[in-house]
């Protein structure tokens, strides 16, 4: 990979799309996509119970933390890409909302679009929100 971040609604999917096939090609453990903070509202802010979105793939499998309402959203979003498919759902006693896996058997270029799609629509991103892949 040359680059490690995007801001572009057409240029984040394709630095999604590089980052799974750096991680493939690595055989690393799995890539990680976080929000920039400056993007996400109340981040850094003055509410500082709230948290920066990420994403982590691996093994065919997306990983986030989300809200009931973020998840709601998430479940929507997954009619757009029927060919995934939510396989767990934990809800920690300690933790306000749910950690979600959702299996993604798809190309490289598929699972750069849900990736992008996954963090806008599901922590209400603006179009032009940057992310940085922070491992790969």
């Amino acid at each position: 990979m040359t680059r490690f971040d995007a801001a572009d609604p057409s240029d984040r999917p394709a630095l999604f799309a590089e980052a799974v096939l750096a991680h493939r090609k690595r055989g690393s453990p799995f890539l990680t996509a976080e929000v920039d903070p400056d993007d996400v509202p109340d981040a850094g802010g003055a509410d500082e119970s709230a948290t920066v979105p990420w994403v982590q793939f691996a093994d065919e499998t997306f990983n986030l933390d989300c809200t009931d309402a973020e998840l709601d959203r998430l479940k929507a979003l997954l009619d757009e890409f029927p060919e995934f498919r939510i396989e767990q759902i934990e809800r920690p006693e300690d933790a306000e909302g749910a950690n979600v896996r959702i299996t993604a058997r798809a190309d490289a270029s598929r699972l750069g679009q849900f990736m992008d799609r996954a963090l806008q629509a599901t922590y209400d991103l603006d179009d032009d929100y940057r992310a940085w892949v922070t491992q790969v």
